[in-house]
């Protein structure tokens, strides 16, 4: 059964659900993950291995402050959706306008504080000397388009929200149309146009921010009175904005604590130099791209549990790990024999076959990470399960032991051994190996039929 803003998941082929679901969430993925490589790509290609470096060093910083608007912009679809759902607009409006409110509040507040504080950071991460100063300015600038980038975000939470998916398609990919033009442009030079070099990169993204989220504010404007954002409306009710932080707040702690995990491997890689840091830049894009069909899969695999379990169906759920198991695992062991026996070719394309130094760093690093790229595939289906049946603190608690019980010490540990680097990319496959173990034995046990989601939201009047 469908209707305008959703579809029934209870009824019909599992594999048709999975791939209609997954599909539109992978494409919005891979425009994000393109608009980072294009950047990496022209940074690489005319400014080296030491540019690519600079925005490797910067790239855990940036993704703090993704994971901390991430986290209040889910909260806005999560309230958009319900209201709009229960039909009661005027509860819409009042969602959306005090989501504006808090983007320009703590937009305006992270932005500001984030370009006082991005050299104390670069140097608590132990950014090489060699690339601190190209790193520092590249990363102010991008920090200063954050505030674009919140916004940006929530006007698509919004479009969801009422069950529009394909205008945030459109908008992500404008943004990387933009992009995609300017960087070469303001980098290389042309005409009038100064030579900017890296920071060119970071001035061409923010442009492409600022086209993006305006067009994204017009069209909300055209749309519809009720999802506008009119600065005259902007004004905080204190219930909305606790509902807005009780919801997103567990997930920006737990995308916040990934992202410093993260910070926390690339400082150990940091110290073993510049071309250890451009090496580590170009294969987390490679990561990125890996893990994009699984994280997609996993979020259709979490609907479809959800859906079933609340319908007494829970039967049809080994039918969906199944099949979730079966698609992951074709797309990422793909992905998993190119990252193996090709990795030269791919690390070519970010400009670094020129750099042996480099090169010899990527290359070992995909040999060993990426033959564990299904392990971490598997345990996003694993996972989406167990989220769908709403226990979700439980995966919450996989992604922190995986991180900071066996990544984060273990490669402390081996890096200061004869392994050196070879010991970070071991860290990284053993957690990747306790977590899949950790989630499968879960969803084995069976633990996650126990209770389905018992957190329920809050009604549409706004109480409890």
């Amino acid at each position: 059964m469908q209707n305008k803003f959703g579809r029934d998941l209870t009824v019909g082929s599992v594999p048709k659900h999975l791939l209609k679901f997954s599909i539109p969430m992978l494409l919005g993925n891979l425009i994000q993950i393109g608009h980072s490589f294009i950047n990496a790509i022209w940074v690489g290609q005319i400014l080296g291995s030491d540019a690519v470096g600079a925005t490797g060093a910067s790239f855990p910083i940036i993704f703090i402050l993704i994971g901390l608007a991430s986290g209040v912009t889910m909260a806005t679809t999560i309230l958009v959706s319900q209201y709009f759902g229960a039909k009661d607009f005027k509860m819409v409006e009042k969602v959306v306008n005090n989501s504006f409110a808090i983007s320009l509040i703590l937009g305006s507040t992270l932005t500001i504080a984030g370009i006082f504080s991005s050299d104390f950071l670069l140097r608590l991460m132990d950014t090489p000397p060699e690339i601190f100063g190209i790193a520092s300015s590249y990363l102010k600038i991008s920090i200063a388009g954050f505030i674009l980038m919140y916004m940006g975000f929530l006007i698509m939470s919004i479009l969801r929200g009422i069950g529009d998916t394909m205008t945030p398609l459109l908008f992500m990919a404008i943004g990387i149309g933009i992009n995609a033009v300017l960087d070469p442009l303001l980098i290389i030079g042309l005409g009038p146009i100064p030579s900017l070099g890296l920071n060119g990169a970071a001035y061409a993204s923010l442009i492409a921010q600022i086209i993006a989220t305006a067009i994204g504010i017009i069209y909300l404007n055209k749309k519809d009175y009720l999802i506008s954002f009119n600065p005259r409306n902007l004004r905080l009710d204190k219930n909305i904005v606790f509902l807005l932080l009780k919801i997103g707040l567990p997930s920006t702690v737990q995308q916040s604590l990934v992202s410093i995990g993260s910070a926390f491997i690339t400082t150990f890689v940091n110290s073993f130099g510049h071309a250890a840091t451009a090496a580590f830049s170009a294969v987390g894009r490679v990561d990125s791209v890996a893990f994009m069909p699984a994280m997609s899969l996993s979020m259709a695999v979490a609907a479809l549990t959800g859906q079933n379990l609340g319908a007494g169906k829970p039967e049809r759920v080994k039918e969906i790990f199944k099949w979730g198991v079966v698609m992951t695992s074709a797309i990422t062991l793909l992905i998993s024999l190119l990252a193996v026996v090709l990795p030269h070719t791919i690390l070519t394309i970010f400009g670094l076959g020129k750099y042996k130094d480099v090169m010899d760093i990527g290359v070992t690093y995909l040999r060993i990470v990426g033959a564990s790229y299904i392990l971490f595939a598997i345990m996003f289906i694993s996972n989406g399960i167990i989220n769908g049946a709403g226990h979700t603190i439980t995966t919450m608690l996989f992604s922190l032991t995986s991180l900071w019980i066996i990544r984060v010490p273990l490669a402390s540990i081996l890096s200061h051994t004869q392994l050196g680097l070879i010991g970070i990319w071991i860290a990284i496959d053993a957690s990747y190996a306790v977590v899949v173990s950790i989630s499968l034995l879960y969803y084995f046990s069976g633990r996650w039929r126990n209770t389905v989601i018992t957190q329920r939201a809050p009604n549409p009047s706004g109480g409890d």
